[in-house]
C-alpha cells in the first residue's frame, strides 16, 4: 500500500474453478469506478499498451484491475497453440469471475464498473456486459473484435460503448461496424486516423488512452 494520497497498489488473486489469475490492482484516492481489462491475442496483465492504458485511467481518477485471463499453464500452452486466445467462452468465464469478485471486495463493491477490451478480449467483455448489465456500465473496445462476442449478447449490450480502432485497420474497422449494427444501443465508434492495428504508431496509444479516460469519467458515475 503506498502513501495517504496516492495510488495504491495490490497484488491480487483471482479465484476460478481452474485456478487463481493473478492480477494487478490500483486505486487512486476517492476512486468511485474500476475498469477491469480484458487482454486478448495471447497477451497478459503485463502488456505494455494495456498498462499504459491503466495510468492513464488512474491518473484521472479511476481503480483499474489488469489481470491474466488464463493460468499460467494454460499461457504456456497458448504460446506454441493458439487454442485459448480465441476459446471467446473460457475469456468471458474469467472476466465474469473477475466481475464477481470484484464485487465481493470490500473496497471495491460500491464502485461502478466498466470493461476495457482488446483485440478477442473485446468479445469476452461485450459478453460479459451482456450477462451482467445490472454491474456493467460502460465498455471501451480498443482494436477489438466485438464480431466474435456472442450474436444474442451483442443484442443484450445496454452497456455505455465505445469502439475504438485503427484508421489503417481497414477489416477491423468492418467487424466493429458490423458488430455495432447488431447492439440495440448504437456504440460510438471512433476512427484513430493513420493508426494500425497495435496503435503503435507515434502519439497513436495516447490517444485511445484519452478517450478511454473520458469515456468512462462521462459514464461510470
Amino acid at each position: 500500500m503506498s502513501d495517504q494520497g496516492r495510488t495504491e497498489t495490490f497484488e491480487v488473486g483471482i479465484e476460478t474453478p481452474d485456478g487463481t489469475l493473478p492480477g494487478d490492482l490500483n486505486i487512486p484516492p476517492n476512486a468511485r469506478a474500476i475498469v477491469l481489462f480484458a487482454h486478448g491475442s495471447g497477451s497478459s496483465r503485463l502488456s505494455t499498451r494495456n498498462r499504459y492504458v491503466a495510468e492513464v485511467l488512474n491518473a484521472g481518477g479511476l481503480a483499474t484491475l489488469l489481470f491474466d485471463l488464463l493460468t499460467p499453464r494454460e499461457h504456456e500452452v497458448d504460446q506454441f497453440t493458439t487454442e485459448y486466445r480465441f476459446d471467446i467462452g473460457l475469456l468471458t468465464r474469467r472476466l465474469r469471475d473477475a466481475v464477481d469478485w470484484a464485487g465481493e471486495q470490500p473496497r471495491l463493491k460500491d464502485m461502478a464498473i466498466g470493461l476495457f477490451g482488446s483485440s478477442t478480449g473485446a468479445a469476452a467483455a461485450l459478453n460479459v456486459a451482456a450477462e451482467r448489465p445490472e454491474v456493467v456500465s460502460a465498455v471501451v473496445s480498443r482494436g477489438g473484435r466485438p464480431d466474435l462476442a456472442d450474436p444474442q449478447a451483442l443484442a443484450r449490450v445496454t452497456a455505455d460503448t465505445l469502439l475504438i480502432v485503427g484508421g489503417l485497420d481497414g477489416p477491423v474497422i468492418g467487424m466493429n461496424r458490423d458488430a455495432a449494427e447488431q447492439m440495440p444501443e448504437p456504440p460510438r465508434i471512433e476512427i484513430v486516423p493513420g493508426a494500425t492495428h497495435l496503435f503503435e504508431e507515434p502519439g497513436k496509444l495516447e490517444a485511445v488512452a484519452g478517450m478511454a479516460r473520458d469515456w468512462f469519467v462521462e459514464h461510470l458515475r
